[in-house]
């Protein structure tokens, strides 16, 4: 099989650490040490604390947010690494609204089929083009995935110049579980469909009982100072003039249409075997969208590397500073504090920078502490600034994500989502091994963790990236991590509960703290920076 390194990656990382051994001297060894669990404490109860108000981008909770960061690295001495000497990279966000007037049609041999607005069909409004009407022919492109790397393609032999695709989200069993949730991202989606002169995007969806996306709070996207989009989820080129969805009764319908038994054709995708197809059909839309747009911010930080060369080059740390403001109140709160998701991560990083500016000697490359806005709409600040750096794009060598550790047990393994598709693998595999830190496969791949956070972003630019997390090792011996994190997200996940408690395990974030740094310093220390894994699938899509 093409992708053995991907398998022989995975295989690796189910065993614990290799025997591996990792080298420090002495400086390094002593400020590791002076990682203090109070000094995360301290930093998650400003940043989760009510008056914060859930550090919404644009409001004035986020600012304090952003305030905080930027005193902490002056105090530091960590250096600016955002736009004209400063602290922060503006990112202008759009919020736009789809008209409640829209309207959805499909025409057929049997006639015109108009489609209920909220109950058919949903359209995602455009944040480039606040009127838009179109008629165009429809196809089938099952999954929508051109993935020639492990040989699949929902669009052989099928043109769609011109046409509006439908798809069903999803992607064949036998994909890799990383590889399935990069295939099925919104954005690869759209953007594929228009590498194939598709002028538009139908989600489909086979399950009766489903519900259209409630867009009655809008889409997001980064809006360049030129008035175009320099990032979105729902938005990809002018080219794209409709992203839609529609329930599994039209769904069925379209299908039933072109001779099509939905059953037969969702066990054929599933098995990898492609069912595109044209519609007999056209589709009719017509809709407006309305916008709001704010500021926000990216906090980056630096410290200057020791080499004169590899200076140059750039290991960041990153993670999100923001959560999701005030909202649906939850046992008479409605404040959502973020502290786990994701006040411990920006602690993290907090520390990781302490650590490095205590550094008598800093290592060959240069660091970049990046706080990026906007991840809990879309991983807006991560897209914007993997795509527009303040530093030159090809001088980034990685990315470490930090994302809600979750640190409330014992840090006994760990799981490196990501780093099996590069070079990354060998530092973790260190680093773990140094701190006696087992390293294990993803306990839980379903949840597509990969592509949900910031580190993705970097991806989608070619730059090898990691997100440490959980493993599933426990004291008891049982190795059933998972399954108190299952507790404990149903408890406080995207929810007003999570605050500072005594769900914390503020040991574990000082392991979690130690063990990113030294991933990190051996990547600024080494010779070569990161590679992908020959025929990897990332580094075949991606890489610039």
């Amino acid at each position: 099989m093409k992708y053995k390194a991907l398998l022989v990656g995975a295989l690796l990382f189910s065993g614990t650490t290799f025997g591996q051994s990792l080298s420090l001297d002495k400086d390094v060894t002593q400020q590791l040490n002076t990682v203090q669990p109070e000094a995360l404490k301290a930093h998650i109860r400003y940043l989760a604390d009510d008056k914060l108000m859930g550090r919404l981008p644009g409001t004035p909770g986020y600012q304090m947010a952003v305030d905080y960061v930027v005193q902490e690295f002056k105090k530091l001495g960590v250096q600016p690494g955002g736009e004209n000497g400063t602290y922060l990279q503006k990112v202008r966000i759009r919020r736009a609204y789809t008209g409640k007037d829209a309207t959805l049609a499909f025409t057929s041999a049997q006639g015109v089929k108009a489609l209920v607005q909220g109950t058919d069909f949903a359209i995602y409004p455009n944040p480039q083009n606040p009127t838009v009407t179109l008629n165009a022919p429809l196809a089938f492109a099952g999954y929508g995935i051109t993935a020639p790397e492990v040989g699949y393609d929902d669009y052989a032999n099928l043109d769609v110049k011109g046409k509006v695709v439908v798809i069903l989200r999803g992607a064949p069993k036998n994909f890799h579980s990383t590889i399935a949730a990069a295939s099925m991202h919104f954005s690869t989606i759209l953007q594929n469909a228009v590498n194939h002169g598709a002028v538009g995007v139908i989600i489909g969806n086979n399950q009766p009982q489903a519900k259209v996306p409630n867009l009655s709070r809008g889409a997001n996207s980064v809006m360049a100072a030129n008035g175009k989009v320099a990032a979105s989820g729902s938005f990809v080129s002018d080219q794209s003039q409709l992203l839609a969805s529609i329930n599994a009764a039209t769904f069925h319908s379209l299908l039933q249409g072109a001779g099509l038994d939905t059953a037969q054709v969702v066990a054929k995708l599933q098995k990898g075997t492609p069912s595109s197809t044209s519609l007999p059909a056209n589709v009719q839309a017509k809709f407006t969208s309305t916008y709001q747009d704010f500021d926000s911010y990216n906090v980056v930080g630096k410290i200057t590397g020791s080499d004169a060369t590899l200076r140059n080059e750039y290991v960041v740390h990153s993670a999100h500073l923001d959560h999701m403001g005030i909202s649906t109140p939850v046992k008479g709160d409605s404040i959502y504090n973020g502290a786990h998701d994701n006040a411990s991560g920006v602690a993290s990083v907090l520390e990781i920078a302490k650590v490095y500016s205590q550094l008598k000697q800093k290592p060959k490359r240069s660091l970049l502490f990046v706080l990026v806005t906007g991840e809990e709409m879309g991983l807006l600040g991560s897209a914007y600034f993997a795509r527009y750096p303040t530093v030159p794009k090809e001088k980034i060598v990685a990315d470490i994500n930090t994302d809600m550790p979750t640190i409330i047990a014992p840090l006994l393994s760990a799981v490196a989502l990501g780093a099996e598709h590069s070079s990354l693998a060998q530092p973790v595999a260190k680093a773990a091994a140094h701190l006696g830190i087992a390293v294990e496969a993803d306990p839980e791949p379903d949840q597509n963790r990969f592509i949900r956070s910031d580190q993705f972003s970097f991806v989608s630019q070619g730059i090898p990236a990691l997100h440490i997390k959980y493993g599933n090792k426990t004291k008891d011996g049982q190795n059933n991590l998972n399954k108190q994190v299952e507790v404990w997200r149903a408890e406080f996940y995207h929810k007003p509960q999570d605050e500072l408690n005594d769900s914390f395990d503020f040991e574990a974030g000082k392991r979690y703290v130690q063990l990113n740094f030294l991933i990190s310093y051996q990547v600024a220390q080494a010779a070569q920076r990161p590679t992908w894994n020959a025929n990897d699938f990332f580094g075949g899509r991606y890489q610039k």
